[in-house]
């Protein structure tokens, strides 16, 4: 696909590459490509300290038949080995749990598959067992919610509560023998939930207010008693370090 009037034509392209360049960036030549039939791009190193690594790029094209080339356009380009920014993430992926503040907006996607309509009933298809003392009787078949949790929303909230830092595997839950299962302090949950997590309710515990797994534990355990006194017996007295004081009565 090389062309030889495109290939040759390094002083053209030089000469464009340095009318759109800042005076003394032009470097030297480094290579050529060719894009397609009469259509080649020269490359220049950039010689401003602003961009190590990038390339002017000059971009020819010759005419069927002609016999000398023109320029198409002259950009700016990255080499190799040239220092750019990362690639641009959207922020909805950036953002990750806890970054949110107060007054951030935090859009749900339409089509969010842990979601499910809340006007079908669906979300009381697990019956009685899924229903919570707290749980405002017109939600149970999902009246004033347009959507409500889905059966996959559930299960990625199961695993991320048992697998993060109020899970059995946890290093404070680790460290303790007693477990929220047998404490006084956890609140059950309703629902399937209910059977792996609760609520802990001790406002000494760092999980105060917060779910935690039936295998969690932490040093606040509700059956965790103070160890017993020794007790006190009659008090002594040292009759060998001292001399006793008999006084004549005579």
């Amino acid at each position: 696909m090389s062309d030889a009037v495109l290939g040759k034509s390094v002083d053209l392209a030089r000469a464009a590459a340095e009318d759109e360049a800042p005076w003394g960036t032009v470097g030297d030549h480094v290579e050529v490509e060719y894009d397609d039939e009469r259509v080649a791009t020269h490359f220049f190193a950039c010689l401003d300290p602003a961009y190590v690594g990038w390339r002017w790029s000059v971009t020819l094209a010759r005419a069927p038949r002609a016999k000398a080339a023109t320029v198409d356009e002259v950009v700016l380009l990255p080499g190799p080995d040239a220092l750019v920014a990362p690639p641009w993430v959207p922020w909805a992926e950036r953002v990750r749990p806890g970054d949110l503040a107060v007054g951030t907006v935090w859009p749900t996607p339409a089509d969010d598959q842990r979601l499910t309509a809340g006007f079908t009933g669906q979300d009381d298809l697990d019956g009685v067992a899924d229903r919570s003392p707290v749980h405002p009787s017109q939600w149970e078949i999902g009246f004033g919610r347009a959507r409500v949790l889905s059966a996959l929303g559930r299960d990625e909230a199961a695993d991320r509560w048992w697998s993060g830092e109020r899970g059995p595997e946890a290093p404070m839950a680790r460290s303790v023998s007693l477990t929220c299962a047998s404490c006084g302090f956890l609140m059950p949950i309703g629902g399937p939930l209910g059977q792996a997590f609760g609520v802990c309710a001790h406002d000494m515990s760092p999980a105060d207010g917060c779910v935690v797994s039936l295998g969690f534990g932490c040093g606040a355990h509700s059956e965790v008693a103070l160890a017993d006194k020794e007790p006190v017996g009659a008090p002594t007295q040292d009759f060998v370090g001292f001399d006793a004081l008999v006084l004549d009565q005579d």
